[in-house]
């Protein structure tokens, strides 16, 4: 993992799920979707000034090839994840975790 970057909880079970999810609908889909993940984490670890503020302070990078999105804020030099959620959800659903 990237040392200035944290999930939360909820973040983490968004994750899970998703594999899941993924791995039945196809053996190795869940692994693809992970690797997509971590290069969404890496460019936010990286430049997080370059994605675009969605709620507050909340910023939002879309993950290649899922329709997925992380959504995430820094907070001093530590960026926290709040949620890994599929585009089509509703916006409460990580609203309400930040």
């Amino acid at each position: 993992m990237f040392e200035n970057v944290r999930i939360r909880p909820e973040a983490e079970l968004d994750l899970q799920d998703a594999y899941s999810y993924f791995e039945q609908c196809r053996i190795g889909l869940g692994a693809d979707f992970m690797e997509c993940v971590q290069s969404a984490l890496a460019k936010i670890s990286s430049d997080y000034q370059h994605y675009p503020l969605v709620y507050k302070s909340i910023r939002r990078i879309l993950v290649r090839r899922f329709p997925y999105a992380v959504f995430f804020k820094k907070v001093n030099d530590i960026i926290i994840v709040f949620a890994v959620l599929h585009c089509a959800r509703k916006t409460m659903t990580w609203r309400a975790r930040t």
